[in-house]
């Protein structure tokens, strides 16, 4: 497999962002498949280009080549993961481009899916293709770090979202929340719960806000075409209201608690009560949700950051102080500096008078 070189790695580049721009068109769509998107190119020219709209059409490779046609023929495909090996709900792309007879696949990243990992890359290889990988690696990743986490660990890739005054408080004493953030930022959820496959969250969440936790709009995408995410209630004791909001689309929501047959009746998916590091795989290997944003009270997200569960941290901050006697936003007791939890701040963002942040934990959690 032949590295890049300094004299066409910046064409390379240019194509692949073109096909990673292409792939998240599908970024609400696609679930629990990835993203993907593949640009074609002769002499220099776009000819074919395509990207993966929705779990059993076709993928975006077949795109591409249904639009290159018979001029695919020695050219270049670029590809933002590794084309398929398997046949699923469709043929392998890696023996549709084999078949078009390209000269050259360009691969972002590699599949880490037991189905795939290299079998692509070498059924290319094996036909005489030239392949090269690692182009806009990163950038690829970033478009699917649910699945390729999953696929790799049997884990989802686990965002932890809160919304806080400067103090760090979430709510009033009372439990008065609405709103700290400005509309930006709220809108802005919507965004991590579109790319998300499940919304997790406690049950004081429901019987405090009375929460849907669905996707009600993103700008410029018509809402037919968003893969709503599952609502997943934490529900030990059994306290669900079958009059919460969140039951209006049942089909949607998962318990876990202890099964109640007016659930069950509904058409709820209930979950046993488990510890939520068993919780987590339970989700990624027997519903295909790869990735989960937890969206809770206090109590549940320090559970998540303190049981090292939390991949990333996407916090809100908006710029008012709500007092000592409002709300936490994270309540493990501490008592040295060695206890602290740590991150790496990756972005900063402006949504309106509000900042978010977007964090990576920076050492193993316990």
């Amino acid at each position: 497999m032949s590295e890049p070189t300094r004299d066409h790695l910046s064409e390379h580049q240019h194509w692949m962002l073109k096909a990673i721009a292409l792939a998240r068109l599908g970024q609400y769509s696609t679930r629990p498949n990835p993203n993907v998107g593949c640009v074609i190119v002769k002499d220099g020219q776009l000819i074919g280009e395509g990207y993966h709209p929705q779990a059993g059409q076709p993928h975006a490779e077949v795109f591409a080549l249904r639009q290159a046609g018979d001029n695919a023929k020695d050219a270049t495909a670029y590809v933002t993961l590794e084309p398929c090996a398997h046949y699923g709900r469709t043929p392998p792309c890696a023996e549709a481009l084999v078949k078009a007879q390209v000269k050259k696949v360009v691969v972002a990243c590699s599949d880490p899916n037991p189905l795939v990992a290299g079998k692509g890359v070498q059924i290319l290889q094996q036909a005489g293709i030239e392949v090269e990988t690692g182009i806009c690696m990163d950038e690829a990743k970033g478009l699917n770090r649910g699945f390729l986490k999953a696929m790799a660990t049997g884990l989802p890739y686990v965002r932890l979202k809160v919304a806080s005054s400067l103090d760090g408080r979430t709510a009033m004493a009372s439990g008065e929340s609405k709103w700290i953030t400005g509309t930006a930022a709220r809108q802005d959820v919507q965004h991590w719960r579109a790319i998300s496959g499940a919304v997790i969250t406690g049950i004081q969440t429901v019987l405090a806000d009375d929460c849907e936790l669905n996707v009600r709009h993103l700008d410029g995408v018509d809402l037919a075409s968003v893969v709503q995410p599952k609502r997943i209630v934490l529900d030990r004791q059994g306290q669900l209201p079958l009059s919460a909001r969140i039951l209006q689309k049942p089909e949607t929501v998962m318990v876990m608690t202890p099964f109640r047959q007016e659930l069950a009746d509904l058409g709820v998916i209930q979950l046993a009560p488990q510890p939520l590091n068993q919780l987590l795989p339970t989700l990624a290997q027997q519903y295909q949700i790869y990735d989960v944003l937890v969206e809770a009270g206090a109590t549940l997200s320090t559970a998540f950051l303190q049981q090292g569960l939390v991949d990333e941290m996407i916090s809100y901050v908006a710029p008012t102080l709500l007092g000592q006697s409002a709300r936490a936003m994270f309540n493990a007791e501490l008592s040295t500096m060695a206890e602290q939890l740590r991150f790496e701040l990756v972005d900063v963002t402006r949504l309106g008078q509000d900042i978010r942040l977007r964090l990576l934990p920076t050492q193993e959690l316990i």
